[in-house]
């Protein structure tokens, strides 16, 4: 199996380069299994060298694999370069999606190198995942599961979006989470119309749908699940919104598999909901890539056409939101297989009414 070292070497050559340099934290641990804050990955043709501080000298040296491991006691490209690593490198390539122009200045002038900016160097790389990476967002979906399952007692009316959102970060770091993948969204009642709603003062009344979208991050893996639950019964209009937004996602689910594109799999969903009346309110992607960060490559959406390759862990969230009334989501990760997927949520997607 090619080491990832050497991927970077064979992406820098098809972008006509002869060196990588990568600093973007999520693509170090990709690349060489550092997990710290600040780093320097100089790939040339011959040899590779990883830059950090001293806060991380026994860290690196511990996780780092593929590279020649060095401690700066300054800014690292200025030592980098003042200690010849990347003497035989003329031209390199860059990740321009993570790369500033500051940066980009000082990489010049510490190792007097053409640069060249690539955006998305390394998506389809990174969304290919390992059998190890991807039972590690299983382990991560697993937790989040669980998560919903502890919460829901909390779920009642006079309890506020914020009192839900704590006891969502409270029970994600009780069970081994390292952090949250991000801010968790409970948005009830009309807040829910709000796709991306921050929790706020409101409380819980009854007949709200509540929207609860979370995630954490479990051994350097991200998870992310939507679930809507219903206090007291739901009307027949909530209730019929919530059944066509389950059979989208269950269509998209059906429809997956990896060689497929990214437009043609939102088509799946988005048809249901269309066929249904609610399509000018379904005003999101299908979904996205999700891994070491909670948003990667690929894309599910009408707006771009490309392939989805085998292995990637992506989200299927189709969702409807109808302005002041009421939002409705669901949301499972799932790996997209050659003939198929799997689902790598172990939660089911019936309406919760408490």
């Amino acid at each position: 199996m090619i080491s990832r070292v050497d991927t970077l070497r064979e992406l820098a050559a098809t972008c006509g380069a002869d060196a990588a340099i990568l600093a973007h934290p999520p693509n170090l641990r990709w690349a060489v299994g550092f997990t710290g804050s600040n780093g320097l990955l100089l790939v040339t043709e011959s040899a590779a060298h990883f830059v950090t501080d001293g806060r991380y000298t026994s860290q690196a040296r511990a996780e780092v694999d593929g590279a020649d491991v060095h401690v700066a006691d300054g800014a690292l490209a200025a030592w980098a370069g003042e200690h010849g690593l990347f003497e035989d490198a003329s031209r390199a390539v860059v990740q321009a999606e993570h790369v500033t122009l500051a940066a980009s200045d000082d990489l010049r002038k510490a190792f007097h190198v053409d640069l060249v900016a690539v955006r998305d160097l390394l998506s389809e790389a990174v969304a290919s995942k390992t059998e190890a990476e991807i039972e590690a967002v299983r382990r991560a979906q697993a937790l989040t599961c669980e998560v919903f399952d502890a919460i829901l007692p909390y779920l009642a009316p006079g309890m506020s979006e914020q009192d839900i959102a704590a006891e969502i970060v409270y029970q994600h770091l009780k069970r081994g989470a390292s952090a949250m993948s991000f801010e968790p969204i409970v948005a009830a009642g009309p807040h829910g119309a709000l796709p991306h709603a921050r929790p706020s003062s409101r409380t819980l009344n009854p007949g709200d749908l509540v929207v609860i979208d979370m995630g954490g991050v479990l051994d350097g893996f991200c998870s992310d699940l939507t679930r809507t639950v219903a206090i007291g019964e739901p009307g027949e209009v909530e209730r019929a919104a919530y059944e066509t937004v389950r059979t989208a996602q269950r269509t998209a689910i059906d429809a997956a598999e990896a060689g497929m594109t990214g437009r043609n799999l939102d088509a799946a969903a988005r048809s249901v909901i269309e066929a249904d009346g609610l399509g000018e309110y379904f005003t999101h992607s299908l979904g996205h890539g999700v891994g070491i960060e909670v948003h990667e490559w690929p894309r599910l959406s009408q707006q771009v056409a490309h392939v989805l390759p085998p292995g990637a862990t992506v989200t299927i969230e189709p969702g409807v939101y109808l302005p002041e009334r009421f939002g409705i989501r669901i949301e499972d990760v799932i790996v997209l297989r050659e003939g198929g997927c799997e689902n790598l949520t172990p939660l089911l997607t019936e309406l919760v009414v408490l």
